[in-house]
């Protein structure tokens, strides 16, 4: 223990030494980034962070500066991203750096906004993306195994991380440099899988660490979920509540980083809808920062878009949708508005914070008071907090009663003043609505191309005695491969009862397959994220003679997580036919043949350069196999556009040549509906007449339900109440204390309408007990009549309006037994 401890601290030193060399070479005013167990210190400065991930290949370059500016807005000054391996490497040696991929860019972008970046270079990093982000072509490097102390996969690692490095300082982006990555990552989570490597998997963090501080980037390394991340390698938290089920940092001289907590929960096929709310994220947030945490990430705050085949296994192509930020960048309040007013608070405690000594108080069975104290500045920061989930207190608290609703904190930034609970939301609320865009019934014309199902003696097909794996044979270049075989059949082999017939069992290893015999569709089955091997078992009718088995196995993404994702294996394992007069009939070692994806996509007659290639007939619904093909003209406007798959089965969908992801719509949640039903379509992929939309349709379903909508947030709520407290911005810091910016603090709705709108519309107005969200109010017993004529006066006409939430000012009755006075309105905001 004694030498370990003093290696760990001769690597501390040296950390401090490399910070010290890097930052003297990025000019006087850039001391580069170094830690203490209280904070980053950022050019000599500390800093309370507030980390939202925006991943640059979800979005496209055109979305980057809203994006990143609606970030800031909600008070975010760092951006965290992973760096993509295999979207920047695709082909061994062959780089991509351009469009979604041009990471210079978007730190370019980060930086002009002011804000820091944090760069998780991995180069693993799971992330719900494609093979966890490392390239196909990895795999079939000689005698490599992933993420261990193995000589070729170090190589291939340290090969793209000094790529990734040097580009880095190319470009002049560490802090160190003057630029605005503060903090980078090697590896990712591999905590969840060192132990399947024993020593080698030791052996590896070790190396990985030692490889990371070789490369003098002039700011900290860390490593998330890794509780041994060695020497100044910092240790970081991920999870949905760091500041309970976290230990710490493995060294007292780190501090506390919680690199990921999940706004939401990706979805994968086949789930029901995920949700977190507003207040417990909050909660989460203001907890850590109570226990000594400065820098909170939430993972993510733009999820964005799975584009093409980029997703994992499984994975919808929308990402972390529930985020404050959703998947078309706009809003979602009031998860946005509250946390921007809970970074405002914790702002506004920053001092206390950061250079405060810390207490705590326990004030009754499940409520506490965590206390930063500075005397010699005169300032002060408490966080009462009632972690009770099903119950309100009041407590005492330096003389002073505080009523803490369940499951809440108050921040006092002086130790006297509740600004902000994270219970009681003043932000304002909105929905989101879909406007269906009506086109002339001549741009509606569907036409189809019914893709080839290949023969077992079909030209260019691959022959083996048994079925191949799929991994293997695609190399990642399309979802789907061929299996075909032969049999001959004696009338004495076919049942001769009419209540008996052949059924087709095949085992998969997974994700999907579709089954045909003699060219007939036999119908599909699939596995899950959960078990991806299942088997089909499909009725068939067969014929004397030669027959034809022709199955279509796919993945849905590669999978992203585990050890040894290098062995993966997908694909047919097993092919019999049951209910024979002869028995059961096993076809695994038949002879197969194999053949890698569709004509249509070789031929890329998704593109306006390839649609020509093939000879579109007029469209039928419901046919297997098939590609369908329309045009259509841009929405007007700058509204976000989507397309409603709802009609359709399972497949993928290309605008102008752009991949707009995978859609599975009859994969049914256990709620009885699709997991995702809306695709984004980036309004960059567009042009402004004759967009060209192609679909590829594995079972079959009907083109002509497929629309087009664009996508707002203009109905906008408030639901506040008298015993909130007063808005955040209502108070500022002057001279080192607290002050009030306006003659009276007390609670007010705000509502504000988005893109230069105004309020056209009170869709709903109740001051007493009204319930429900927003876009779905309802008035209680205690409604005060006069509510919707006092907010039609004050907002009408106007782009944002302040309410009063006093009780007499709408004529409430203050002794109505059930009030909880209450105000919720609903307006809607529209163009001038």
């Amino acid at each position: 223990m004694a030498a370990a401890g003093r290696r760990v601290g001769l690597l501390l030193s040296l950390f401090a030494t490399v910070v010290a060399v890097s930052a003297s070479n990025g000019g006087v005013n850039n001391r580069g980034v170094s830690y203490d167990s209280r904070s980053l210190i950022i050019n000599g400065k500390r800093e309370l962070l507030f980390s939202g991930s925006i991943h640059y290949p979800r979005s496209t370059p055109d979305m980057w500066p809203g994006i990143i500016a609606n970030a800031k807005k909600g008070g975010i000054n760092l951006i965290q991203t992973y760096v993509f391996w295999n979207g920047h490497e695709p082909v061994q040696g062959r780089y991509n750096f351009e469009g979604r991929y041009d990471l210079v860019k978007f730190i370019r972008l980060i930086q002009k906004e002011k804000l820091y970046v944090t760069l998780r270079i991995g180069p693993f990093i799971q992330a719900e993306w494609n093979h966890g982000g490392f390239p196909y072509w990895l795999r079939e490097v000689k005698n490599i195994t992933f993420r261990t102390n193995n000589p070729p996969f170090k190589y291939h690692m340290e090969k793209f991380v000094r790529k990734i490095v040097d580009m880095m300082k190319e470009e002049k982006l560490f802090a160190s440099q003057g630029g605005p990555i503060i903090l980078a990552q090697i590896e990712n989570e591999y905590n969840m899988v060192q132990a399947a490597f024993g020593e080698d998997g030791k052996k590896y963090v070790q190396w990985a660490a030692d490889f990371a501080l070789s490369l003098g980037i002039g700011v900290p390394w860390m490593m998330c979920k890794q509780q041994d991340a060695p020497g100044p390698i910092i240790n970081s938290c991920n999870g949905r509540n760091c500041g309970d089920t976290w230990k710490g940092p493995n060294h007292p001289t780190k501090p506390l980083i919680w690199a990921e907590n999940w706004t939401a929960q990706y979805r994968v096929f086949g789930d029901p809808p995920s949700q977190r709310s507003a207040e417990d994220l909050a909660f989460s947030v203001a907890r850590f920062f109570s226990k000594n945490g400065t820098l909170a990430n939430y993972y993510m705050y733009h999820g964005g878009t799975n584009f093409g085949r980029t997703g994992s296994a499984f994975v919808t192509t929308r990402y972390y949708d529930e985020a404050p930020l959703d998947e078309y960048g706009l809003q979602k309040q009031p998860k946005w508005g509250h946390l921007k007013d809970l970074h405002r608070a914790l702002k506004l405690s920053k001092k206390p914070l950061l250079w405060g000594s810390y207490s705590f108080r326990k004030l009754g069975k499940d409520v506490e008071a965590r206390v930063y104290d500075l005397p010699s500045k005169k300032v002060c920061a408490a966080f009462l907090t009632n972690k009770k989930a099903d119950r309100d207190y009041t407590v005492s608290f330096h003389g002073v009663n505080y009523f803490l609703p369940r499951h809440s904190i108050s921040i006092l930034p002086d130790c006297k003043t509740e600004v902000f609970n994270t219970q009681r939301i003043n932000a304002q609320h909105n929905s989101r609505t879909f406007i269906r865009f009506v086109e002339r019934k001549k741009k509606k014309r569907w036409e189809m191309y019914q893709d080839h199902i290949p023969r077992y003696h079909d030209k260019g097909i691959v022959h083996s005695p048994e079925p191949l794996e799929l991994m293997n044979m695609t190399k990642d270049t399309t979802d789907y491969l061929w299996y075909t075989t032969r049999f001959k059949l004696q009338q004495e082999d076919l049942p001769w009862r009419k209540d008996i017939h052949p059924v087709l069992q095949v085992a998969s290893l997974g994700h999907g397959v579709h089954a045909f015999a003699n060219g007939q569709y036999l119908g599909n089955a699939h596995g899950s994220k959960i078990e991806k091997s299942f088997v089909l078992q499909k009725v068939m009718n067969l014929k004397r003679g030669t027959n034809h088995i022709t199955i279509l196995a796919m993945t849905v993404g590669f999978p992203d997580s585990g050890p040894y994702l290098e062995r993966r294996l997908a694909g047919i394992r097993s092919v019999a036919i049951q209910g024979l007069n002869t028995g059961t009939l096993d076809l695994t070692a038949n002879g197969w043949g194999h053949k890698v994806g569709f004509r249509g996509e070789k031929l890329r007659i998704y593109s306006n350069e390839g649609v020509s290639r093939v000879q579109w007939t007029k469209a039928k619904s419901n046919v297997p196999i098939t590609w369908y093909k329309r045009y259509f003209d841009t929405p007007h406007g700058t509204d976000p556009v989507i397309i409603d798959m709802s009609t359709m089965a399972k497949g993928l969908v290309w605008v102008n040549g752009e991949g707009i992801g995978r859609y599975w719509v009859s994969n049914l949640s256990p709620l009885g509906t699709p997991t995702q039903t809306v695709y984004h379509i980036p309004r960059s992929f567009l042009n402004q007449t004759k967009n060209l939309l192609v679909v590829f349709e594995e079972s079959g379903g009907n083109p002509e339900g497929i629309q087009i909508f664009t996508v707002r947030r203009d109905d906008i709520c408030t639901y506040v109440s008298e015993y909130h407290p007063g808005v955040t911005k209502s108070w500022s810091r002057k001279e080192g204390q607290l002050r009030s910016v306006v003659e009276d603090v007390k609670p007010e709705s705000h509502l504000k309408c988005p893109d230069n709108k105004v309020i056209q519309a009170i869709t709903f107005a109740s001051f007493g007990n009204p319930s429900g969200v927003c876009g779905n109010y309802t008035i209680g017993s205690c409604h005060a009549p006069q509510t919707k004529l006092v907010v039609e006066k004050v907002c009408l006409g106007k782009a944002s309006c302040v309410l009063p939430v006093k009780g007499e000012v709408y004529g409430a009755d203050a002794n109505c037994p059930e009030t909880t006075a209450t105000l919720a309105v609903q307006v809607f905001c529209g163009r001038k």
